[in-house]
């Protein structure tokens, strides 16, 4: 049997629901110019026709610099075990301390699972020396059920609506700037919509980043019903002809039911405007908290169709192995990363530049 069939079985084994593994605990409103120096080229999709582009402003080799801790406390870790697996010489404990690496870094147990039973099929067909490329090739494979990175959608939705939503701390409102920098330097015109309106600081920090970018901006006072706020900036848009809108949502700790209602009914408003909208339903997480954050996207998939996932603070986290389980459990399209604090920071998902980066 071929690496690539023993691959598809086990993904289809452990997230197809045939449980074929155990696993045990281990007890551990203004317009402005905009500028028009970047150029962008016109993709295509399947499902959303064309547009321009927003470009990739994160170089291959700076992606590899951003996500050394990953690198180093999980896959860094396994050069060891590689090298004794080319001699023959994988314990039973070796076994454990590797799964005990995946573990540390958050890959969690059913991607593990994967990746330990494809090096052990390596062995068994006497191909130690490929060990590591199998684990790129199956880590790659978690990828391949969705188109991951930048969204193409047709210029003749005017505007886009993309619901940004997810918890507080996840870095929702930053993201939302960064976006909307890239979206305005590839020619798009862009609206933000302050619809978390009771967050202290929220509108202001919003509001900042509009300036910053050059985006419109609407608003209402501070403790306004966010719906209202929703359906006026996608009017607003729809008004003015523009391209995109992103929507702040609020984020409070996804165990408060009032939260979801509250995207739920913001989706229902906005929907009076133009009746597909959201087009978009982006979670942003905070890539820190590890497996907790499969937890916490699964808690916002039960209440509203999310379209895709915007990881962040993959730079400063050793946890960075959690994408992989993101990408295997949650079955979502991966839109972008966050990788640094500077406004270029966020790039759109290529999964093997980011199994290469991790990797090695």
């Amino acid at each position: 049997m071929s690496i690539g069939l023993i691959i598809t079985a086990l993904v289809l084994s452990v997230f197809g629901g045939t449980g074929v593994f155990f696993f045990k605990k281990r007890g551990r409103t203004r317009a402005t110019k905009t500028d028009p120096t970047l150029k962008s080229v016109a993709l295509t999709s399947p499902s959303h026709g064309t547009l321009s582009s927003i470009p990739n402003l994160q170089s291959p080799a700076g992606l590899d610099k951003k996500l050394e801790k990953t690198r180093g406390s999980l896959f860094g870790k396994l050069a060891q075990f590689l090298s004794k697996g080319a001699a023959g010489g994988v314990s039973d404990s070796d076994w454990e301390s590797i799964e005990e690496v995946f573990l540390a870094a958050d890959v969690g147990h059913g991607t593990s699972q994967i990746l330990l039973s494809a090096a052990r099929e390596a062995l068994k067909m006497e191909r130690p020396k490929e060990l590591k490329e199998i684990l790129r090739e199956v880590s790659g494979s978690f990828f391949s059920s969705q188109a991951h990175g930048e969204l193409q959608i047709q210029t003749e939705i005017k505007p886009l609506v993309i619901s940004i939503v997810g918890v507080n701390g996840a870095g929702k409102t930053t993201t939302i700037g960064k976006l909307a920098h890239q979206l305005q330097k590839s020619g798009r015109t862009v609206l933000l919509g302050a619809v978390d309106t009771f967050r202290a600081g929220a509108i202001s920090q919003l509001k900042v980043w509009a300036d910053r970018t050059g985006a419109q901006f609407v608003t209402g006072r501070e403790g306004a019903d966010p719906g209202a706020v929703a359906f006026d900036s996608v009017t607003a848009a729809k008004a003015r002809g523009l391209d995109v809108v992103l929507l702040d949502t609020a984020g409070r700790l996804h165990t408060k039911s009032n939260l979801m209602e509250e995207l739920k009914k913001i989706h229902r408003v906005v929907k009076k405007v133009i009746p597909e909208a959201p087009h978009e339903t982006w979670l942003v997480i905070d890539g820190t908290l590890g497996q907790n954050s499969v937890i916490q996207a699964k808690e916002f998939q039960k209440a509203i169709p999310l379209t895709g996932v915007i990881i962040t603070k993959l730079d400063g986290t050793a946890k960075g192995g959690a994408v992989l389980a993101i990408a295997a459990e949650l079955k979502l399209p991966i839109r972008y990363i966050g990788i640094g604090e500077s406004v270029e920071d966020l790039t759109p998902f290529e999964p093997k530049a980011f199994v290469d980066a991790i990797l090695g």
